[in-house]
């Protein structure tokens, strides 16, 4: 019942933004047409709902090869591959309005596990790998409320960073998620998708500690 009525919320309410939002997305698609490459929507393979392969959608943001370019998978603060808009994209999270498409067609829900790439989800324990898909991915989750300037850890670690990736990011990310798994409901889903909005605004509040006592610790970076 749960997973019904999220389909149904998901659905409903990705089509009233998408076309709420038609305004806002219309300049910045021409924006993107007149500036970096000239492209507009980037599409990659991530991996889905029982760990399907679909492609999700965003506004370019990066080079065309970013993806044979310095770090690959693993985007840094001030990336020299980020496009003039870019930047701006991202640190807004605007970029990832694209992905309301996503939604509708059903690859992905409002609030669930962020979708990876093989890469990025390989570094998951097996334990993680074998569950965190059992619900659908999301554009938004407890992930990436706790991990919403990961570009600025990374950055930060003078090392390399696929490794910090695997042995600092990963594993709590992954606790993150199975917490998630373990206490999903319609409830939880309105809380973060009220977070998620709360921490575009004040990007150095930490209230989703304080909301959710049960939370896996924080490890020291």
């Amino acid at each position: 019942m749960y997973r019904l009525s999220k389909r149904l919320f998901d659905f409903i309410i990705s089509l009233i933004v998408f076309i709420l939002l038609l305004p806002l997305l219309l300049p910045i698609m021409i924006g993107l047409k007149l500036t970096g490459e000239g492209y507009i929507f980037y599409k990659q393979k991530r991996i889905g709902y029982q760990r399907k392969y679909f492609h999700i959608l965003k506004f370019a943001t990066m080079l065309k090869d970013s993806p044979n370019m310095g770090t690959g998978s693993i985007t840094l603060r001030n990336d020299p591959r980020i496009t003039p808009m870019g930047g701006f994209l991202r640190k807004t999270k605007i970029n990832e309005l694209p992905q309301i498409i996503n939604i509708i067609k059903g690859d992905l829900s409002l609030v669930g596990p962020r979708p990876l790439v093989d890469r990025t989800f390989n570094a998951y324990t097996e334990e993680v790998q074998n569950k965190v898909y059992n619900l659908k991915p999301g554009l938004t989750g407890i992930g990436s409320i706790v991990f919403r300037d990961e570009e600025a850890l990374v950055s930060n670690y003078n090392g390399d960073p696929h490794e910090f990736y695997k042995n600092k990011i990963a594993p709590y990310k992954g606790a993150l998620e199975m917490w998630y798994q373990q206490n999903a409901s319609f409830l939880l889903d309105m809380k973060l998708i009220f977070l998620t909005a709360w921490v575009v605004i004040f990007p150095d509040s930490n209230l989703h500690f304080r909301l959710f006592k049960t939370l896996p610790k924080k490890p020291e970076f």
